[in-house]
């Protein structure tokens, strides 16, 4: 990294880009160990980034690889933050939802009733 270049803390970065919502999200997914910078962990919300860096880190359960192309001066719109990184995450195929209760829910009054009758014959 160049000593010239400009600058921004992570945190700020992230919340540039449009990776998180809040700042204070960014900086806790940083402080958890959860982003990564040039492949090394790192835990300071304070750490700088510059162009060139890449970044690595989960969201929406997703593997994201960036690269920082820009630093930006704003959270601007949307248009504006995709110029500030190069999107190197790979293809990933989506894992499928959980199976839906395909039943019929809770046993009315009736139905209960039934099975108790039943449990209980099988008890005897």
């Amino acid at each position: 990294m160049d000593e010239g270049a400009p600058k921004i803390r992570i945190d700020k970065w992230l919340w540039h880009a449009r990776f998180f919502k809040t700042r204070s999200l960014a900086a806790k997914q940083v402080g958890a160990g959860h982003v990564r910078l040039n492949g090394t962990k790192t835990l300071k919300p304070a750490q700088n980034v510059a162009p060139g860096d890449v970044l690595t880190f989960v969201q929406a359960k997703v593997i994201r690889v960036v690269r920082v192309e820009a630093i930006g001066t704003r959270r601007g719109p949307a248009p504006e933050a995709q110029g500030l990184y190069f999107d190197m995450t790979e293809k990933q195929e989506k894992i499928p939802a959980n199976p839906k209760f395909e039943g019929k829910g809770r046993p009315d009054k009736k139905a209960r009733r039934a099975l108790d009758l039943t449990r209980k014959q099988d008890t005897l």
